[in-house]
């Protein structure tokens, strides 16, 4: 007995939907192991393989979470850049399409986690350093204490050189067009 080409379409159409599930979730999990929310690369996911702009609705029937979740959700995907609002409405209705071009969403997505990452390590350092060498400098110091104190101005330096190796990194990655600009 043949297939009739409704159940063959309709075959297709399910394991279509699986391929894509799959992809979705492993979008999902990527995000999750760089420290984005797991709901929030599967809704990335979702808007990936959309052929249209979606709703805060349309992702809530998609995602089944709250609007208030899903309003939350998108701002972090906007503040990201993975997704983007667009200027026209659907029935009043705010609508968000999503970055395609995986290239693209990886730069912006890691040169803004590793901004991140310089800011804040830069920052204690740079505040930790002038202290640290004065430190050193002190008469009440004991020698161990001395030699403590000069192994960590040592490895703070060393990071110094590492964050400034990488902001140049990150730099070279914006000013290449390799993300958007702010």
């Amino acid at each position: 007995m043949t297939k009739t080409t409704t159940q063959t379409e309709k075959e297709m159409s399910l394991r279509l939907s699986e391929l894509r599930n799959h992809i979705i979730d492993a979008i999902a999990q990527t995000m999750d192991l760089y420290g984005a929310n797991y709901s929030f690369g599967k809704l990335y996911g979702i808007m990936f393989f959309e052929d249209k702009p979606m709703t805060l609705e349309d992702m809530k029937e998609y995602m089944n979470m709250s609007k208030s979740n899903m309003s939350y959700a998108i701002r972090s995907l906007l503040d990201s850049r993975m997704v983007t609002k667009l200027e026209e409405k659907k029935d009043r209705k705010d609508l968000y399409v999503a970055e395609t071009d995986f290239f693209q969403t990886f730069r912006v997505f890691f040169t803004m986690k590793l901004q991140r990452e310089i800011d804040v390590m830069l920052g204690a350092i740079n505040k930790v350093l002038p202290e640290l060498s004065e430190f050193v400098l002190s008469e009440d110091l004991s020698d161990e204490e001395r030699q403590e104190s000069l192994r960590d101005l040592n490895k703070l330096r060393h990071g110094v050189e590492y964050y400034t190796w990488l902001q140049q990194f990150v730099n070279s990655m914006l000013d290449n067009g390799f993300s958007n600009q702010k």
